[in-house]
């Protein structure tokens, strides 16, 4: 008898970042009489906001066998734009356009050396990370930016209908990423990127356009996560983003996307998201070093990894 034959017939059907999630829940409610109370499971849900709005980029961009190593050094990079400009200014318009501004051009570098000077992702978005954790030392000093204002840091702690603001803003991101995936054009050309490049070229479709297409919303949803990282810290640190490109491809791979093959699966990277919040949020209630939590997450993506393997044994 094979191992899946073993299996009980649910685990042929859920996928294992579900599993996953609903065993880190389990024993995190176990060992923590304070992780399953409602002001923590809200905490979870609004700390995963940011993160979510990294991983859904990160989503279609592995989609098409690629990978932005750049993105928590351009959240980053936009925060401090962000902060510099509305303590400068005072205008919330002016910071976010200058924020989202920042995130595209990080976007379209990322898009334009790929697509048209035909550099690996791995090597050009390592190298644009470099860039923008350079200049964001570079206009900071290495110094944390504070005094934001009030109208900033409410958009974190604000609430609308009694939902914080945070998952309203990750909810609308959510539905506007699973538009352009799965009910326009340029999310079939997506999928068709990873799974049929030459079918596009055929049919006359500019893979270097979409490719750029592609990156630049990547950089977008970067400027708008440094609107919610700057609120919530209420400063911009020129480190603050640092290691969370990680976080976000752990997310997509735990979540069942594959790296080839243009496989990929919105909700999964949903679930993968909040099993990713679940873990760092258990684990700093158990005062767990930071540094395991690092190892932690990446035993996280082998154990979700292991289990979709499991299921899908003839």
């Amino acid at each position: 008898m094979s191992v899946r034959t073993a299996m009980p017939n649910l685990l042929a059907r859920v996928p294992g970042v579900a599993i996953a999630l609903i065993v880190l829940c389990t024993v995190f409610g176990l060992v923590s009489a304070r992780f399953a109370t409602p002001t923590n499971i809200a905490n979870i849900l609004v700390q995963s906001t940011i993160l979510l709005l990294l991983a859904l980029p990160m989503t279609l961009i592995i989609m098409t066998e690629g990978l932005d190593l750049s993105i928590g050094a351009v959240l980053t990079f936009a925060s401090i734009i962000l902060a510099v400009i509305v303590i400068a200014t005072g205008s919330f318009a002016l910071a976010l356009s200058a924020a989202l501004a920042a995130g595209l051009c990080f976007g379209l570098a990322n898009g334009v050396l790929i697509s048209v000077l035909g550099i690996p992702p791995f090597i050009t978005t390592l190298g644009t990370l470099g860039i923008a954790q350079g200049l964001s030392l570079l206009v900071t000093d290495g110094q944390s930016v504070v005094g934001i204002p009030r109208s900033i840091e409410s958009i974190y702690s604000g609430r609308l209908a009694g939902i914080p603001l945070p998952i309203l803003i990750a909810a609308l991101a959510y539905a506007v990423t699973h538009i352009l995936l799965y009910h326009t054009r340029f999310g079939t050309y997506i999928f068709a990127l990873g799974g049929n490049r030459e079918a596009l070229k055929i049919a006359g479709i500019s893979v270097r356009g979409m490719l750029i297409g592609v990156y630049l919303f990547g950089g977008l949803m970067a400027g708008f996560a440094a609107l919610l990282m700057t609120a919530r810290l209420n400063s911009a640190h020129p480190t603050a983003g640092v290691g969370m490109e990680f976080d976000a491809i752990a997310a997509v791979a735990v979540g069942g996307t594959s790296f080839e093959r243009g496989n990929g699966w919105l909700f999964g990277t949903l679930l993968g998201v909040l099993a990713v919040g679940v873990l760092r949020n258990g684990l700093n209630l158990l005062a767990v070093p930071s540094s395991a939590q690092v190892a932690s997450i990446g035993a996280l993506v082998i154990v979700a990894l292991f289990i979709d393997g499991l299921r899908s044994e003839p």
